[in-house]
């Protein structure tokens, strides 16, 4: 079963990683990162960057295609013409197309989620509007093969979901074990409905700040206000 990772500048790693974690431990199971162009790609945080192999003119088909999402970086993607289309063309064979956080946004860019429920990290969840998908506020939305998780760690929570209906119950519980995937976080406030007004407002500072970081490490300052504006 061969499973490709599409991955870019600005990315969030996590993003990709988790449901790689997953995803690699499913028996006959053959992982791919592939980008835009083979070679380096730095992730969001801009401390972290990873060597892809493969570009998207080498891979032309794909059982299960995984988009991670990213703070801005998805919207330099979304300009990409070539990219958009090979998601689509990709997506003519998969099995299951998935995404990871503002992945959805890309992928609901290309059109493919036009009329479908969908999830997305929950700042810029509404953007999915305007691409004709409908936005929920969900950890994890099923709409035939596509298959949407919402913010950096749902990505592994996706990945277990998928695993469970290609391998079964008993190998996805031991792929979890694994990966010793047992969260027990000390707070409750890893959900947006959950969240504390204070803290909202704090994870806000903190997410408009890695925008902005994101915004000089993928060149895109010249449309910063319009981007931001966008994510509000």
């Amino acid at each position: 079963m061969k499973i490709i990772i599409y991955v870019y500048d600005g990315m969030t790693m996590l993003d990709a990683i988790g449901p790689y974690e997953v995803l690699r431990n499913m028996t006959n199971a053959e992982v791919l990162f592939v980008a835009e162009e083979a070679g380096e790609i730095k992730a969001d945080s801009g401390f972290i960057d990873i060597n892809v192999k493969y570009s998207i003119d080498d891979i032309n088909y794909a059982d299960i295609l995984v988009i991670p999402g990213s703070p801005v970086g998805f919207m330099k993607e979304m300009e990409k013409e070539n990219i958009l289309n090979w998601i689509r063309e990709i997506d003519k064979g998969t099995k299951w197309t998935t995404s990871v956080c503002t992945g959805s946004i890309l992928l609901a860019s290309t059109g493919l989620l036009s009329g479908l429920k969908a999830t997305s990290h929950w700042k810029p969840i509404k953007l999915l509007s305007n691409f004709g998908a409908i936005p929920v506020r969900e950890r994890i939305v099923e709409q035939g093969k596509y298959i949407t998780a919402a913010g950096v760690s749902a990505g592994i929570d996706m990945a277990l979901y998928l695993s469970n209906k290609i391998v079964g119950e008993e190998e996805t519980k031991a792929i979890q074990l694994t990966i010793e995937y047992d969260p027990q976080p000390i707070f409750d406030s890893g959900n947006y409905s959950n969240a504390e007004e204070n803290v909202l407002k704090c994870a806000n500072k903190k997410l408009t700040r890695d925008a902005k970081k994101g915004l000089g490490l993928l060149g895109m300052l010249k449309n910063s206000r319009n981007i931001l504006k966008m994510m509000k």
